[in-house]
């Protein structure tokens, strides 16, 4: 979009800088294509091993590094070869970062803002590696429409890291003492930092102001003061850790220091952090496992954030961006939900936003409005591609949709497993799927990265095709037919039946799909009658298991339902019919319907 001259930002939008959109061009396995990621609150990474999803996460932090640790190494250049040179920037490792200034920031010149309908003020940075070392930087003319190749938008390195999030890297395997001794350096900072508020709090009484006065008063002063700040911050990261781990406590031992002469040092070197229960053993933080190190380092950079500047609400604030690789690792089932939870809650206040790769379903939630999903994949030919393949407002999910998908990930948190790729089939309920779970487990190269969702209800069969509508992949629906009519409480009594009225809303659905990329198939007029012929009493998903397991007829058509919903077959077998006009679903049931 062209630049609007002379907008005025709203109060309301941008009130803190943010990322916008991050490319990237030969870098690591990735190659000339360019991978854009565009941010939202929450940006989940999916896809399989060895895509470049961590080479995402690694690009945003190089750019936000200074001195040494911005400097690009001889691995990260695709093939570890230098380019030759003369080459184009998109022949040479590329990043390239578009941010969304806050209202109140000191901007750059007006010729580097691109401010958009919504009073957005957008500026765009390139950094260019032509060998290992430091980048050349670029920006882009909005003015001239180019990128500038001799400046960037900014002037000194401490205001332009001022108006880029600040970037948080959490790797899959830290080194366990690297790790606790970042945990403790954030903790302690945290610390400082409300010792500050509260001397500065009292004014010319302050800590701070008495440490002109003597040493012995400011030392039996902020003894006190930093007692108060080490419980403050404790409590607040004890808070926060028993979401994930119920029943536990932090003890920070931070140790006030016997010698204030030369520099206000309120602990020791280093302090040491215990975790444990609370009335059992604690220890230190190297002895902890993984997934609670890894969950206590990213609650210590949210409450670190919230401290910085002395309030957490205050607009010029820089912002923060949490970069985290595969948080489900190495936590308890049912630790991984609460995880997620404390996670997709850490833009709420509006300071963060939040970067995950993962391989686990778990952390994706359908039902909140601030996530986006990117699919990282590699084709065979080596090109990475990041294709963002969920944003809510593109769903237009309604709020009996998202209703439906948050009980539906409460009780399957597997259910956004077709996110990762592969063959998706959306059936109805449990007994379609344990009859097609059976089959596949039977058949695996025939049904190889089938994946079955379980809508569990009609209804939610209508908001999970508008989420997979999205997609540029094809999927199936099996839904039950059912009649248009069911038996009254009276003897000759009958009246419309709610669940057929779902029919037409799965059909206008999927008819929004590209053509050719959905299946839809009924079962008539359920799926026991359709493929056993009868209906089934008591555990239905059960009696399905025994027979596909042991009457080989009803496998044999259980595999070829299967088979027509996946593609492998263009015959849908008989006690099933594909649709797409109603009078012939009706005309199929008329049959089953009460007299």
């Amino acid at each position: 979009m062209a630049a609007k001259k002379g907008a005025v930002a709203e109060d309301t939008v941008a009130p803190r800088a943010r990322m916008h959109k991050l490319t990237i061009r030969n870098f690591r396995a990735i190659g000339k294509q360019p991978v854009e990621i565009e941010l939202d609150d929450i940006v989940v990474l999916v896809g399989a091993n060895n895509t470049g999803k961590s080479s995402i996460l690694r690009a945003y932090e190089l750019v936000m590094e200074v001195g040494k640790k911005g400097e690009m190494a001889l691995d990260d250049f695709p093939g570890g070869t230098i380019p030759e040179g003369g080459l184009a920037d998109d022949e040479l490792p590329t990043i390239e970062l578009e941010t969304v200034l806050y209202e109140d920031s000191k901007p750059p010149a007006e010729k580097w803002i691109a401010t958009k309908e919504n009073g957005d003020r957008h500026v765009r940075e390139r950094w260019v590696w032509k060998a290992p070392g430091k980048p050349e930087k670029r920006g882009f003319d909005v003015e001239a429409g180019e990128w500038d190749p001799e400046h960037g938008p900014w002037g000194v390195a401490s205001v332009a890291q001022f108006n880029r999030p600040a970037a948080h890297r959490i790797e899959a395997f830290d080194d366990p003492k690297k790790q606790a001794e970042a945990i403790i350096e954030l903790l302690v900072e945290a610390t400082k930092q409300r010792v500050k508020e509260l001397t500065e709090a009292q004014g010319e009484e302050g800590a701070y102001s008495k440490l002109l006065e003597g040493v012995a008063e400011l030392q039996r002063t902020v003894a006190k003061e930093a007692l108060e700040a080490v419980e403050s911050v404790r409590d607040e990261l004890g808070k926060a850790m028993a979401h994930v781990f119920p029943n536990y406590s932090i003890t920070l031992d931070a140790r006030p220091e016997d010698d204030l002469n030369k520099v206000i040092s309120l602990f020791k070197a280093p302090p040491t952090l215990r975790m444990g229960p609370t009335d059992g053993h604690q220890s230190d933080l190297e002895r902890q496992g993984s997934g609670t190190r890894r969950t206590l380092m990213w609650n210590a950079l949210r409450i670190l954030a919230d401290h910085r500047g002395g309030k957490a609400d205050k607009a010029t604030d820089r912002p923060n961006v949490l970069l985290l690789d595969e948080p489900e690792l190495c936590l308890h089932p049912a630790a991984v939900r609460d995880a997620c939870n404390v996670l997709y809650s850490l833009p709420e206040g509006k300071t963060w936003q939040v970067m995950v790769t993962t391989h686990s379903p778990a952390f994706i939630d359908l039902s909140r409005n601030n996530t986006s999903i990117v699919r990282v994949e590699r084709a065979e030919n080596g090109t990475v591609s990041g294709t963002t393949i969920f944003r809510p407002e593109k769903a237009k999910l309604s709020d009996d949709d998202k209703e439906r998908l948050k009980l539906l990930n409460m009780y399957d948190p597997y259910v956004a497993e077709f996110f990762f790729g592969g063959r998706t089939v959306i059936v109805e309920g449990d007994t379609e799927y344990t009859a097609f779970r059976e089959v596949i487990a039977e058949f695996p190269d025939k049904f190889r990265n089938v994946h079955v969702i379980r809508a569990r209800g009609k209804f939610t069969i209508v908001a999970l095709c508008k989420i997979l509508n999205q997609f540029n992949c094809p999927y199936a629906v099996l839904h039950d037919a059912d009649t248009q009519y069911v038996k009254g409480k009276a003897a000759e009594e009958k009246r419309r039946n709610s669940a057929w009225s779902a029919n037409s809303q799965i059909l206008a659905e999927t008819a929004k799909a590209p053509a050719g990329r959905v299946r839809l198939a009924a079962s008539v007029h359920t799926f026991e009658v359709g493929m056993f012929g009868e209906i089934v009493a008591g555990e239905k998903p059960y009696s399905a298991w025994v027979k596909v397991k042991e009457d080989a007829e009803s496998k044999q058509r259980i595999v070829d339902l299967l088979d027509f919903l996946v593609g492998n077959s263009e015959k849908c077998p008989d006690g099933a019919l594909a649709w797409t006009d109603e009078a012939a679903l009706a005309a199929a049931v008329a049959p089953y319907e009460p007299a």
